[in-house]
């Protein structure tokens, strides 16, 4: 026996270059936003469907974001079983 273990004739080689681009967007999207985001610190009056409150605006970019992710996340989901 030896002490290197042995690659799988099924172990991918690397990443596609299609994943690099995909991944190296998504992080300059985290970076941008994030950057955008702390330099937004004032705080803001938020209106709702039942009342108004004030919040950070950090708080407010970060939620838009999230939605944004999870709409965005749920229709490419459905587009697939189309």
């Amino acid at each position: 026996m030896t002490d290197t273990p042995e690659r799988s004739a099924e172990a991918p080689a690397g990443r596609s270059r299609r994943e690099q681009v995909r991944l190296a967007s998504g992080a300059a999207v985290v970076v941008l936003t994030t950057l955008f985001a702390v330099f937004n610190l004032d705080k803001v009056k938020v209106d709702w469907v039942v009342g108004t409150s004030r919040a950070p605006l950090i708080l407010v970019i970060l939620i838009a974001v999230i939605a944004g992710a999870l709409l965005g996340w749920i229709g490419a989901g459905r587009r697939r079983r189309e």
